[in-house]
């Protein structure tokens, strides 16, 4: 090579090179490479400037002081921002004999001139896609131009840039990639345990977890597409943290976020935080034609409180969560130590229901509907009890928990189906007119889309779908607006299918659900029944729900009903039906096969003879004394 020693400048190739493969920031192979380049051009000063969104980051200059880097930082790229600048606007070298006169320079030549530089020559650093990424200069303090010797240099230290920036470019690729979440642009999982681990590893930790799950993620994506899905996924995270100091939002996959407090000083704080996000994402969302309201449930822990480690912090923080999805959804649970004994306590009847699934030992048992005056029956609920291997049943009630499990609870729900389709299949060969029974549905029959199927494959051509009475809550009602299993409960009420409000007013926006859904029955709740003889406003209630169902031409049906007297004022108030234990109490299949066959065709008595009345509900109370 002319004037240079080809090993030299092959050494010079090989230290760059290795120091980019063994992956050294790209600020130390630059100054590497300035320091290399000015030792076989000992009149030349080097510089090396990357290109970020149009303007100058200076990246090395080691013969030059610090001000000099300071003062081009941030300096935007143009077609007169001296030699690098221009370099980097138009992709090509810049070559300037005299800084002092080149108009190239009338905005810069004031910050040169006291460090004694004269002329500068700059080359762009062009990636392979074309980019110009950065520029390598050559200063010199005497006017004049690159000598050959100098050009060979820079077309070396030009390529070797190149290939070092594009490196680093690569490096930060597979970072991000391996890091941060690509759709929402969010640390990822990995990153979010590497940031609780750094948090926890400095000194006095003070820090608050969130982990918040999007509700219904799934049925969004089933029926609008999982491009919306997508959409809501990216709004929530904009929401999650919006730029705020302390906070640092994390997707953690799916429907799952995280939110880092740092720092945080107790429960209360981050009590406010987490009512904060959630008013954040009350705002609707327009996309594809959809409106969406964002809704989230969180559970949040605190650092020391609940936890010193990181395992610990967000086991704790998921059990917060999974009970805030179990009884607060939509809003947030702060950990508590309790929560981990009623989880497990939860997963423990969890597995004694599907246990008891697997062996035969969920069955139905069946509380009679009967008319006020003359203790006709009219209907039945049929209720789910488990045996137990002593032999005992015991009631739903005991193992609610258990319906917190999709799946168990579907499967829970199908059993009871089949027993009691094939119970009034028997009722019907016999001739025995037992008119509806009642079935109650949990929320997990409606997270999924298919329980039209599965109520037409339970009945088939058995039993004509009129004699089943559908039993929802105002809960399940108020969890699941809208969804799939809701249109498919239309579609079977239209096929002479009834359905009931259970528990009637002890939900919320009772009255506009018995404009918005299609609704045959009101059952009124016990708790109105146990004090409408004390207790004035319930008797209010009471009387003001029974004229409402009398407009609307709904039935009623009061629940709880356990003396005489309560019986009687019913009656008064103009409710015609009812059960509770001053009637009867769940029996099996046998014993109440043997009701149906006393009490589905008594005469009715008249509302004056009371005597009468009250000898029936009593003949009727009698057989179940033994069996309830």
């Amino acid at each position: 090579m002319d004037g240079i020693p080809e090993r030299l400048m092959q050494g010079f190739q090989n230290e760059v090179l290795e120091a980019i493969a063994i992956g050294r920031p790209f600020a130390e192979v630059a100054r590497l490479l300035c320091e290399r380049a000015e030792a076989l051009a000992p009149t030349a000063i080097c510089t090396i400037l990357a290109i970020d969104n149009g303007r100058l980051r200076p990246i090395a200059a080691p013969s030059l002081p610090q001000s000099y880097s300071d003062a081009l930082d941030g300096a935007e790229i143009g077609p007169t921002a001296g030699s690098c600048g221009t370099a980097a606007y138009f992709g090509w070298p810049v070559e300037v004999i005299d800084i002092e006169t080149d108009p190239l320079w009338q905005d810069y030549a004031a910050l040169v001139a006291p460090l004694g530089l004269r002329a500068c020559w700059s080359s762009p650093i062009v990636a392979r896609d074309g980019r110009v990424v950065g520029t390598f200069a050559f200063y010199y303090r005497t006017r004049r131009g690159p000598s050959p010797v100098e050009r060979l240099i820079v077309e070396n230290c030009v390529h070797l840039c190149a290939i070092g920036l594009e490196h680093e470019e690569q490096q930060r690729r597979n970072h991000r990639l391996a890091y941060y979440d690509q759709l929402t642009g969010l640390p990822n999982r990995h990153r979010f345990n590497a940031m609780l681990d750094e948090r926890l590893a400095g000194d006095a930790p003070s820090l608050g977890l969130i982990l918040a799950d999007i509700d219904n993620l799934k049925t969004i994506n089933d029926v609008m597409g999982h491009q919306v899905g997508d959409r809501l996924i990216q709004e929530v995270a904009a929401r999650l943290a919006p730029g705020e100091p302390g906070l640092a939002g994390c997707h953690l996959g799916g429907d799952e976020f995280a939110l880092l407090v740092d720092p945080c000083a107790d429960h209360d704080q981050l009590g406010r935080i987490a009512r904060d996000l959630l008013a954040r994402m009350r705002l609707p969302l327009a996309c594809e034609g959809n409106v969406i309201v964002p809704r989230m449930t969180l559970g949040g822990v605190l650092y020391e409180a609940d936890g010193t480690d990181a395992g610990t912090l967000c086991q704790n923080a998921d059990l917060a969560l999974l009970h805030a999805k179990e009884t607060a959804r939509g809003g947030y649970v702060a950990y508590r130590p309790g929560l981990r004994t009623s989880i497990t306590r939860r997963i423990g009847t969890i597995r004694e229901v599907d246990r008891a699934l697997a062996e035969g030992r969920i069955v139905a048992h069946y509380q009679p509907l009967v008319r006020l005056d003359s203790a006709e029956i009219v209907g039945l609920e049929a209720l789910a009890r488990m045996r137990m291997p002593d032999g005992r049943f015991v009631a739903a009630g005991a193992f609610q928990d258990a319906f917190s499990d999709t799946d168990v609870a579907c499967r829970l729900t199908d059993t009871i189906l089949q027993q009691v389709v094939a119970d009034m299949a028997g009722w019907l060969a016999a001739d025995i007119p037992f008119h509806h029974v009642g079935i109650n549905l949990a929320a997990a029959d409606f997270a999924r889309d298919d329980l039209e199927a599965r109520i037409t494959a339970a009945f088939g051509s058995a039993v004509p779908l009129r004699h089943l009475v559908l039993e929802v809550t105002e809960r399940v009602l108020m969890g699941e607006p809208g969804n799939a299993g809701m249109r498919a409960i239309s579609r079977l009420r239209a096929r002479g299918m009834l359905v009931a409000l259970d528990d009637f007013g002890t939900g919320f926006a009772s009255l506009t659900h018995l404009l918005t859904f299609p609704v045959d029955v009101i059952k009124i709740d016990r708790s109105f029944i146990d004090r409408l003889l004390t207790d004035r406003p319930s008797a209010v209630i009471v009387e003001a729900l029974i004229d409402i169902a009398r407009k609307l031409d709904m039935r009623v049906v009061a629940e709880g009903i356990e003396c005489d007297v309560q019986r009687a004022r019913l009656w008064e108030l103009g409710c015609r039906i009812g059960q509770g234990y001053l009637v009867a109490k769940a029996a099996d299949r046998a014993t109440t096969t043997r009701l149906l066959r006393m009490f589905c065709r008594v005469a009715e008595s008249g509302p004056g003879d009371v005597g009468t009345r009250r000898g029936a509900i009593q003949r009727l109370e009698l057989p179940l004394s033994a069996s309830a």
